[in-house]
């Protein structure tokens, strides 16, 4: 008998004490609460927001749809923010659960806070895009992402000091080992620098034809803390760390405001002064009454006799096309030379070619 009432009187203590002096009736009704909260976020989720998007999208500006949508995801953590402040309200707010049920609470709502100003950022991103004709793509997207992270930064120091955590003496801490990391990471810091100096003097910019003799040309991809990504022309990915660009002379294609053509065409000997003049002439006029060129005062146009050469009579052909576009550049550059080989055949003269004559001198 004596054994049945001390095993009655141990599980009726476990039943009153439960775990951390909280009843097993408490700690029901905990989970019970948070079963709730998981329903109504459940529910949150499927119906309110949905009925919320539908009015968002009735509206004429887009940038309150993306917002609604960025949203989305810190809103469904509000029921169970709601649910832990439900809860450390229930407990005495001194007792050890209560404290860290407070502590959980503050950390919770603390998320939610920076979570939403983190989210925030995605719509806002389409008016920093504006920014884009004042400063260059790299730069915006650099402050962007630099701007989200010192949200996460914030937010982490935030949350560590609820737990009574506090950065400064960590970070103070840490000062001699960053020291250290610094001595060890020069070149890092080197290529960050390098990478800042290249946004800011916009020396290229995303989308960018440039060429880095030495090393590589193709097309800007992205330009990251450390290093920048280029697309070679063969598709062939390459990444170049930052400082290459501070040393190194940079080609940049896609400024250029026109594209030159320098040729320099050969007429054989046999040719007639009458025919070269003529030649020369109507290569000039159809350049000239062409729109396809770009003549002015810095892009002149030159068709002369240039010099007699070994086997040829030179002549150069130096203009602009009006475009800057590959694709353009090469069908202006195809139909210069069909009109010059018509203009050739036209006049019954003949492009010239390396060749040598032998004289046998007879006895």
């Amino acid at each position: 008998m004596n054994f049945l009432e001390a095993l009655s009187f141990q599980f009726l203590k476990v039943i009153k004490d439960g775990v951390f002096g909280v009843s097993l009736g408490d700690l029901g009704i905990i989970f019970l609460l948070l079963f709730t909260a998981v329903i109504i976020r459940g529910i949150f989720a499927k119906f309110i927001v949905d009925k919320l998007k539908i009015i968002v999208q009735k509206t004429s500006s887009r940038i309150d749809d993306h917002l609604f949508e960025a949203l989305v995801p810190p809103f469904k953590l509000l029921p169970i923010v709601l649910s832990f402040l439900a809860i450390t309200l229930y407990f005495d707010s001194q007792s050890t659960l209560g404290i860290y049920l407070q502590k959980t609470n503050q950390t919770l709502s603390t998320i939610l806070i920076f979570w939403l100003i983190h989210q925030s950022l995605i719509p806002l991103t389409k008016i920093f895009h504006r920014l884009e004709t004042l400063l260059s793509k790299a730069l915006v997207l650099w402050i962007l992402r630099s701007l989200k992270y010192l949200i996460i930064f914030l937010g982490a120091v935030a949350v560590l000091d609820v737990w009574g955590i506090k950065v400064g003496p960590v970070i103070a801490g840490l000062g001699l080992f960053g020291v250290a990391v610094a001595l060890g990471a020069q070149d890092l810091f080197k290529n960050l620098i390098s990478g800042i100096m290249i946004l800011l003097e916009k020396r290229f910019q995303i989308g960018d034809v440039i060429s880095v003799p030495g090393h590589t040309e193709g097309t800007v991809e992205h330009v990251g803390f450390r290093s920048t990504l280029i697309r070679k022309f063969d598709s062939t990915p390459i990444t170049l760390p930052n400082y290459i660009f501070a040393e190194a002379p940079i080609l940049n294609f896609t400024n250029r405001n026109f594209r030159r053509i320098s040729w320099t065409i050969g007429l054989e000997y046999s040719s007639t002064l009458d025919q070269i003049k003529s030649i020369i002439n109507e290569i000039e006029n159809y350049i000239i009454n062409s729109k396809k060129f770009q003549i002015d005062e810095e892009h002149q146009l030159f068709v002369k006799l240039d010099k007699f050469n070994d086997s040829s009579i030179d002549i150069m052909i130096y203009c602009f096309t009006n475009t800057n576009t590959w694709n353009e550049y090469l069908t202006i550059k195809q139909d210069l030379a069909f009109a010059i080989k018509e203009v050739v055949e036209k006049y019954k003269a003949r492009f010239a070619f390396p060749s040598q004559s032998i004289y046998i001198e007879k006895n």
